[in-house]
């Protein structure tokens, strides 16, 4: 999360590594093996560094205010009409995501406010971000699964408490890897970066599984559950394909990020158009990513909104 370090590219010097930037933070790697280029320099032509500096603070400005206005309209809605949610869009389950997004959104605005004027928080709230954005992101991801799966968010009784600090706390140690893999890097301004490691150390390869289990291989496992087992099949509802906005918009950055990781240890061989433009695809993913803290709420609400009007109509 932070401003781009410009490197060149295998497909310019044999000796040199690819370096593509994510739009939420460009990827800091071993210094010692690559040479420092300008991104317009020939014969590529990578001007998403610019892009990026440019757009992403006033994207990012734009979801939060989006993102707050949905929460909080949401959180009064649960307030209100505290009996009004039933399963899958059940009062319990509802409300641990409206926080989980919440605090994604909370943190947008430092990540903004580091990418146009450079980070000066220090290493540890660098860390400290990465590892709350990640937590917000794991606890979404495993309340949908659990609410999927089950109707234990019907009743906000012991079990379902239970289930709850379990979510969070697994979610937390979900997130901790991202936390040991970020860091802070000045080129040419200090910068909050999401990998401060090599690509191929414990910590950035155990937070890439993760996030690949968590945007990937759930959704898939789950879609498969739901169409396989018939129990699942006949006890789901049409709502809880809004809890599935979530890995909607989540999954072209979890590709995007295994197409990265290819690129990157060259098991994909890089060519200069790969270079000028995936890293365009790659933040468009991460982007369209985020906006799930404010377009959730707003799905949600609707929902909701639409099973109230078709209960009276179904009881006349």
């Amino acid at each position: 999360m932070g401003n781009c370090i410009p490197v060149s590219p295998s497909v310019l010097e044999s000796e040199n590594s690819l370096d593509l930037q994510d739009i939420m933070g460009n990827l800091s790697y071993d210094y010692s093996n690559i040479t420092i280029l300008e991104y317009d320099a020939a014969p590529c032509h990578n001007q998403y560094c610019a892009f990026f500096q440019h757009v992403a603070p006033t994207f990012l400005a734009l979801t939060c205010a989006a993102a707050t206005l949905g929460s909080g309209a949401l959180l009064v809605a649960l307030a209100r009409l505290p009996h009004a949610w039933g399963w899958p869009q059940s009062r319990a389950l509802v409300s641990q995501l409206a926080v989980a997004m919440s605090l994604f959104a909370a943190l947008l605005p430092p990540v903004a406010m580091g990418i146009a004027r450079g980070w000066r928080l220090g290493t540890g709230l660098c860390r400290l971000t990465h590892l709350l954005w990640h937590w917000s992101l794991f606890a979404q991801g495993l309340l949908v699964a659990s609410g999927s799966c089950s109707t234990i968010w019907c009743r906000w009784d012991p079990r379902s408490r239970r289930l709850a600090v379990a979510v969070w706390a697994a979610a937390l140690l979900l997130a901790t890897p991202a936390a040991l893999a970020g860091g802070t890097a000045a080129a040419p301004e200090m910068s909050c970066i999401r990998r401060s490691v090599p690509i191929v150390s414990p910590a950035y390869l155990l937070h890439l599984a993760l996030c690949l289990c968590l945007f990937l291989l759930l959704p898939a496992v789950l879609l498969v559950a739901v169409l396989a087992l018939p129990r699942l099949r006949a006890g789901s509802k049409p709502g809880i394909g809004v809890s599935w906005l979530f890995f909607v918009l989540w999954v072209p950055y979890g590709v995007g990020l295994a197409v990265d990781f290819l690129l990157h240890t060259q098991l994909l061989q890089p060519t200069c158009s790969t270079f000028e433009h995936f890293d365009y695809m790659l933040g468009l993913s991460e982007g369209l990513g985020l906006l799930h803290c404010c377009l959730g709420p707003a799905a949600l609400l609707t929902a909701q909104l639409c099973r109230r009007r078709a209960g009276p109509s179904s009881s006349s």
